[in-house]
């Protein structure tokens, strides 16, 4: 699952502006599983997943898990099919419209739908790989960067009614109401901006009816060429089991059944990807601890999210997982130490 590299190197390109050390984005990139010749001409595409994994290990090498959401702000353009339709609409509607069409383009990691209810307006985004629900800080940074996209295009300071995440970033909150200019909602039921309708009104200046007809045939024409994703079982198991959450763990049982194969079938799907279900659990459990401290989530919260009996159990099982206790986890996150080997801020 691919997306343009453009976003990468505009991501490199502000990690290196913010620390003033090229040095610090060499060291995310390898930690993020990658190499300055993978991303070198005439490379167009990389994965998501470890553009996910960058943005994580870069709030990491900053010390600040809003980094990912105040990148995102800086976003001004995008040299992409659905950046152009977007330029050329006539206006926010318009481009709310044609995003919900043709987003998954450019990132088959999530959908965008757009629409008008009562006295505002929404783009939501869901997951079509329900992986990608564990990556909070590019969910982050992909929603301040369409929020920076509408204000760029209109030349409008837009100030949305409210925007929503599904995730806890705890004493953080304010922080992201600062940068957003609006209430930012935390746990919410969806991912979504939420806008007044006098919003959808708003012209976009650089509107060009003849490109944007001649870009939204071409936007067709990609759509009915594309080819749907085959997703891994492991991304389908660890989508279920992220949708179960909080709570109690999904069984093997129930997950299997949720796939439409038996128990059989199941675990040797997994074991042809050089897994199991229990491996899954473990290693999605350990992901999303670290994820929900760096988050601010207290360990008793942790505890009941990732469905543990209660405190002690988890703190033994995280003490499994890295090697330390969670306390101590948490000492480092909140006094970060710039250096290679830390945890991650997801």
């Amino acid at each position: 699952m691919d997306v343009d590299i453009d976003r990468l190197h505009f991501l490199i390109q502000a990690l290196d502006r913010h620390t003033g050390n090229s040095k610090v984005s060499q060291r995310v990139l390898k930690q993020a599983g990658m190499r300055q010749q993978d991303i070198a001409p005439p490379a167009a595409v990389y994965s998501a997943h470890k553009e996910a994994l960058f943005i994580r290990h870069a709030c990491d090498a900053v010390g600040d898990i809003t980094f990912a959401a105040r990148t995102g702000l800086e976003v001004t353009s995008a040299s992409t099919v659905t950046g152009y339709i977007s330029k050329y609409s006539r206006d926010l509607r318009q481009v709310m419209e044609n995003l919900s069409r043709f987003h998954g383009i450019i990132d088959p990691a999530i959908g965008l739908s757009f629409r008008v209810a009562g006295n505002f307006a929404a783009l939501e985004a869901d997951w079509k790989d329900a992986s990608f629900a564990r990556y909070h800080r590019r969910t982050e940074f992909l929603l301040f960067a369409a929020l920076a996209r509408m204000r760029n295009l209109t030349q409008v300071k837009l100030h949305p009614i409210e925007m929503r995440f599904q995730h806890k970033v705890g004493s953080y909150a304010k922080t992201y109401e600062k940068l957003a200019g609006c209430p930012v909602v935390f746990s919410a039921e969806k991912i979504e901006i939420i806008l007044p309708l006098s919003a959808l009104e708003l012209k976009v200046p650089t509107y060009d009816p003849k490109l944007r007809e001649h870009l939204l045939e071409y936007g067709e024409r990609l759509l009915a060429e594309k080819t749907p994703p085959k997703h891994q079982t492991r991304a389908r198991v660890e989508g279920l089991i992220t949708r179960s959450l909080p709570g109690a763990i999904l069984q093997a049982e129930d997950a299997a059944a949720d796939l439409g194969m038996s128990l059989r079938t199941f675990s040797r799907r997994l074991k042809e990807e050089g897994t199991s279900y229990r491996d899954i659990v473990d290693d999605l459990r350990c992901d999303l601890a670290q994820t929900f401290i760096t988050n601010g989530m207290t360990l008793s919260e942790i505890s009941y999210a990732l469905g543990y009996a209660d405190q002690a159990a988890f703190s033994t099982a995280f003490k499994r997982w890295t090697g330390q206790p969670p306390s101590a986890f948490k000492t480092r996150v909140e006094h970060p130490i710039r250096t290679a080997g830390r945890g991650s801020s997801a």
